[in-house]
């Protein structure tokens, strides 16, 4: 099968953080599923953000704040996401341009899956995922 839409590379559902949730909660959420971020998802069930392991310890901890005090919702910034039915170039854009490394894919507003470096890696040849990987880490 040839990957060709967003959907055929990512990886399909995603367990949410709400965004009322304790990033306390949010890293114990990443240790039980293996995973470096979670999707923050509202009461409506709708996509906030992304929290990553990263912005807990840099954007919380690092600064003295307790983790049991703040919210997901409160780390929920700049989201990026892409349609189920979008490319892979164009999701490898949206990555690139924001200089992030997982990306939430959507369809019909809401959140069903999600594509990483990892499920890239699965799907592209080896010279496009060797430019994505340097363009992403390069801050071009």
């Amino acid at each position: 099968m040839n990957a060709e839409t967003a959907k055929d590379v990512m990886n399909p559902g995603c367990k949410c953080i709400e965004s009322d949730e304790s990033l306390e909660r949010a890293a114990q959420l990443m240790e039980e599923l293996g995973v470096g971020a979670l999707p923050i998802c509202g009461p409506d069930d709708r996509l906030k953000g992304i929290i990553t392991d990263r912005d807990i310890v840099v954007k919380c901890i690092a600064q003295g704040k307790n983790p049991s005090q703040v919210t997901a919702g409160e780390m929920a910034t700049g989201l990026v996401w892409v349609a189920s039915d979008a490319s892979i170039e164009e999701a490898l854009s949206k990555m690139e341009q924001n200089q992030i490394k997982r990306l939430p894919v959507i369809e019909n507003g809401r959140i069903i899956g999600m594509i990483s470096e990892a499920d890239l890696a699965k799907n592209l040849p080896d010279d496009q995922l060797a430019d994505f990987v340097h363009r992403v880490y390069a801050g071009v």
